[in-house]
Order: C-alpha cells, then structure tokens, then sequence
C-alpha cells in the first residue's frame, strides 16, 4: 500500500512540478529530448524571447541567477518554469497577438521563480505524501481489525478512510497550488509596473483562456483544479492592473512586427501556407505573412521560388538578421553550402543577440562546402558557437564532421560524443568517449573531456 501512494504522489510531482499558466495545440522543426520533451532551436525566436523576459527578471531581481528560456515544441497554449528554466510552448507565441500578452505570461512564470514555488510545491508534497500515507495506513488497521473481529462493515470504514486520507491530501495540493498562482499573478503585476509595461496583455491572456472553455464544466468545483478560473484571476488583478500608469501603454509597431514574424515562422513549420493565410487572413499583404509564405514554400520544395520571395524580403529589410538566416537554410538544404556560409554570415553580422547558433550555423555551412581550407574556419566558428550555446546538438554533428575530413579521428568522435551526452544519450556518448580516448593524447584537454564524460555518473 506504501509503496502505491508513494508512486501515486510520484505521478502527482511529475505534473505539478511543472508549475504552468495553463491551455491547448501543433509541431515546428524541432530537436527531441530523451525524455521527449520536444524542444525548437531558432534563434530569431529565442532572441526575441530572452528580450521580452529580461527586463521582467531584473525587475525580480533575478538577472544574474542564469535564468534560460526554452522553446517547447507545442501547439498548446502554456508556459511552465523547471529548475532555472522557463519552457514556452511555440502555441503560447502563436496563440498571443501582441508582445504584450506573450511578457505578461513570461511575468507570471518569473513570479513562480522569485517566489520559489518550486521548492515550496516538493515541501507541499511531502507533506501530502505523508498525509495519505498516514490514513492509508490506519484505514489497512481498521480494515485489519475489523476482519479479524468479524465486525460487519469495518472493511469498509477503512477503505473510507484511506479514500478520504488520499482526497484530503489532494484538495491539500491544488488549494495551495491555486494560491501560488495568485501570488505569481500579483508578482506579474508589479514587475509589469516597475518595467513600465501594461498589464493589459496578462489579462487578455486570461480572456483567451475563459474563451477556450477547457474549464467548462468545473464550476462549483474550483478546488478540483490547480489554477484558479480564468474569471476570477481577472476579477482578482483587473483593478491593480488598470490603476497602472503604463495600463493604456502600447507595443512598439517594430515589436509588434518582430512578434508577428516569429508567429508566422511557427505557423510555416507547423502548417505550411494553409497556416500562414489564416494567421494574417486580414493582413495578408503585410511583411510577417510575405516571411511566412517564403518559409512554407521552401518547406514544399521550391527552393527558387522560395530564394526569390526571401530575396524580395532581403530587399524591404536588408538589416533584418532572420531574413539573411532563412537565405542560408534554403540555400544550405540545396546543396550551396558556400552561398549558404556568406547568408548565415551577414546574419552573423547583423544579429545583435550574439546567437551561438548564428555562428554554428557559419560553421556548419563551411564544412557542407565540401572545400578543405575551409575546415580550419568552420571548426573555429562551429567551436565559437558552441561555447555560447553548448546543447546545439546538430552543430555538434558537423564539428565531428569536419574533424573527420581534417583526418583527426580522435576529436571527431570526441565532438560526437558531446553531442549525445548534450542530447541525453548517455550510453552512446560513453562508448565514443572511449573509442576518443584510444585516440588522444593521455592528459590533453581533449582527453580529459572524454575522461569527464566516461567518470561523470548517469541514471
């Protein structure tokens, strides 16, 4: 019986743990986890949303505790923090027309992580735990006794009681998450006022969710879920939130524009043209829908015709990075890796993020040129990218490569071997740690990576 509740409660920290703003669906180009968390690597997205969460984490105080943002590959509306990480499902940037609903839910995951919920949410739990644990155990007595007295009914006193030890203990958890989501929602308000941003956007958020009716169906039984209603949370922060100076404040236009690339990338990778026209069906001439439709019909194979709408995209805004990186990848999936290098580099040049991909990608595009003096660049570039960006699992892929081709066996497997121990593959990266090692030097730099990875214990 113990050991049911504790894997019982055991499903119950894998769900709660993951404390979220909540809603649903859809799927991008996307690298896969071990633990099949699908996550999106690009890095006009995770740009734009390291932007929109900064100046939220100063506000927290949070903006040297290395806090990273993660693109979840999801078409559902929600965003949950983990460790130091907030996680952002692509369908929560779809899902919200302006930058301003897209901070106000990354200010509500910021609250979670100054409030440490997390940390709270494991003590909560260990205290249910011991809650349903403890009437388990006392409904198995009465049970007990009353089976071994032969008194009529006493099984069933105790298996009511361990139903009701174990909803206690339930009810328990969701109240307090329900708080805690309160908190965070308060928490959102204040950094949204000291960063003299409006507060509108995390109320339309919640309006979106009334609108959805996930939640129909639950009236009257509030406490059977971990969120508060959408309607009460508004009722809640309406008022704080309108008091703001910064309410009636709008986006920039050229954020409201960067905002609707990224959505029409997303809708590109997740649903072709079909999702770019009816994302911007009342803009459809406007610059994010013409990028969409670029990057759907590359999707589709047409590789001229997608160079020619990128070009045209290149020409209303020779300054946009994203543009120039978008010419790179049609031109690298044709074959043209040095036409490719010289896009992904003037994206390089133009990028003020200071990308780690942007600068694999160079890389990465050099050694599929196929020509050898440019090997040596591409392992300086690829390396440069992966020193700020360490989990890029694809540029770990060429870095190998183009040791290969260099003849330098040793460090070619070596980078293999990073690359699935970034990526989760534990066991495949010890085995080509040890087939590196047999080709390094004893004690080089190179060899103590391998050594690292073959001594660092996994489960």
């Amino acid at each position: 019986m113990q050991s049911f509740l504790l894997s019982l409660f055991g499903k119950l920290v894998c769900l709660t743990a993951a404390i979220s703003l909540a809603v649903p669906s859809s799927a991008f180009a996307a690298g896969r986890e071990k633990a099949s968390l699908p996550i999106v690597r690009d890095a006009e997205i995770e740009s734009l949303v390291r932007e929109y969460a900064q100046p939220i984490l100063n506000a927290a105080g949070l903006s040297r505790s290395g806090i990273e943002t993660v693109l979840v590959n999801s078409g559902d509306f929600n965003a949950f923090v983990l460790g130091r990480r907030i996680f952002v499902n692509t369908g929560a940037i779809t899902a919200t027309e302006t930058p301003n609903q897209l901070i106000g839910i990354l200010a509500h995951e910021i609250g979670h992580l100054a409030g440490g919920h997390q940390q709270r949410l494991r003590e909560k739990l260990e205290g249910a735990q011991a809650i349903a644990i403890v009437a388990a155990l006392l409904g198995a007595g009465v049970a007990a006794a009353g089976a071994a007295s032969g008194v009529d009914g006493a099984p069933g006193v105790g298996a009511g009681i361990f139903s009701g030890g174990a909803n206690m203990a339930q009810r328990s958890i969701l109240a307090y998450q329900r708080g805690e989501e309160a908190t965070a929602d308060r928490a959102a308000i204040s950094y949204l006022n000291k960063t003299g941003q409006s507060a509108r956007g995390l109320i339309e958020t919640f309006q979106i969710l009334d609108r959805s009716n996930l939640f129909s169906g639950s009236q009257g039984r509030t406490y059977l879920s971990s969120h508060p209603m959408p309607r009460d949370r508004i009722a809640a922060i309406e008022e704080a939130a309108r008091k703001s100076p910064s309410f009636g404040r709008a986006d920039p236009p050229a954020l409201v524009e960067r905002h609707d690339m990224a959505r029409a990338k997303i809708a590109a990778y997740n649903g072709g043209m079909g999702a770019v026209r009816r994302m911007f069906a009342k803009d459809p001439r406007g610059l994010p829908a013409a990028y969409g439709d670029a990057i759907a019909t590359f999707l589709a194979g047409s590789t001229a015709s997608a160079l020619q709408k990128i070009d045209r995209l290149i020409a209303a805004r020779p300054n946009n990075p994203w543009f120039h990186e978008m010419r790179g990848e049609i031109l690298m999936a044709a074959g043209r890796g040095g036409e490719a290098a010289r896009a992904y580099s003037q994206a390089m040049r133009l990028d003020r993020s200071n990308s780690g991909i942007l600068k694999a990608e160079v890389g990465q595009a050099l050694v599929s040129s196929g020509n050898p003096a440019d090997l040596d660049k591409a392992v300086e570039l690829i390396q440069a990218g992966l020193k700020d960006d360490p989990m890029n699992a694809l540029a770990y892929r060429f870095l190998a490569m183009a040791y290969g081709r260099m003849g330098d066996v040793g460090r070619a497997e070596l980078a293999t071997a990073e690359g699935y121990w970034h990526g989760g593959a534990f066991r495949d990266a010890k085995i080509f740690a040890a087939r590196a090692q047999q080709k390094l030097k004893p004690g080089t730099p190179a060899w103590r990576k391998a050594q690292d990875i073959l001594s660092t214990k996994t489960r």
